[in-house]
């Protein structure tokens, strides 16, 4: 059965810069951590695939000192204790409806579904942020008919393939079935390496990323009215305003391009 894998962050809504920046900041605010990232900051931070690793990455000796974490069971501790509570945060900002959805995911999961195509998310996100957003994304009533792999489901995060190759195998799927929608290099990436095709949809944080290995690059899916530009077709697919079911299934029945140079 062709299948639809979505990223969460950046892909089903804009929740880097206006979600899970905040709430990292109010979660080290809460805890007397002294860091607070910046957009700029933030933007180099969203390379690091996993929230518990971008939180583990500003623990340099001086902040580990000053925060009394003197070993790794400490740290592991407060890092648990941290990202607990920013997903919480996270949460209540998604359900207050802050991060509208992308352009064009509604319009696309409703056309996948009625044409009986499987709907799954890959995400390195904490599961609950990640069935928050997809909720809020597309409605109850569609989100129920995802698959949903997140979190720590995985031993390695994005760009690793660990999450793809997770889906395949508990979904039953071969690599000519799926279609990922991904925003970054570093989810892009992990597709390739576990050899699917891939629809990149830009972000506000990833724009200027290397996509070499995505099978479609792309503004955003599109809505009528809001028509989505085409930045790169390797395989010469052609987007009339909006990426339509047509239009996925065109990478379906082209050749896979060339595996990203840094894919592992």
């Amino acid at each position: 059965m062709p299948t639809l894998i979505f990223d969460c962050d950046g892909v089903l809504a804009d929740t880097e810069q206006f979600g899970h920046l905040p709430a990292f900041n109010r979660t080290f605010e809460e805890f007397s951590v002294p860091v607070h990232w910046s957009v700029d900051d933030y933007a180099e931070k969203v390379k690091i695939g996993g929230g518990k690793e971008r939180m583990r990455s500003i623990l340099t000796d001086d902040v580990s000192s000053q925060l009394g974490l003197h070993d790794d069971d400490a740290k592991d501790t407060a890092i648990l204790a941290w990202h607990k509570r920013k997903t919480a945060i996270y949460t209540d900002l998604v359900d207050g409806g802050v991060m509208p959805a992308r352009r064009g995911i509604a319009r696309l999961v409703q056309e996948a579904h009625d044409a009986g195509w499987g709907l799954a998310v890959a995400s390195t996100s904490a599961e609950p942020a990640v069935r928050a957003v997809l909720t809020h994304a597309v409605g109850k009533e569609l989100a129920a008919h995802f698959a949903v792999f997140a979190g720590d489901v995985v031993p390695r995060k994005k760009p690793a393939p660990d999450i793809y190759l997770l889906a395949l195998e508990d979904l039953g799927l071969s690599t000519d079935d799926v279609v990922v929608v991904e925003d970054s290099s570093n989810g892009l990436r992990a597709a390739v390496a576990a050899g699917l095709r891939t629809a990149v949809t830009v972000s506000s944080f990833t724009r200027s990323e290397d996509f070499t290995g995505a099978s479609l690059v792309v503004t955003s899916l599109g809505d009528p009215g809001e028509a989505a530009e085409v930045l790169a077709s390797p395989l010469g697919v052609e987007v009339d305003d909006v990426v339509s079911l047509s239009t996925l299934q065109q990478l379906l029945d082209s050749p896979s391009v060339t595996t990203h140079p840094e894919a592992s």
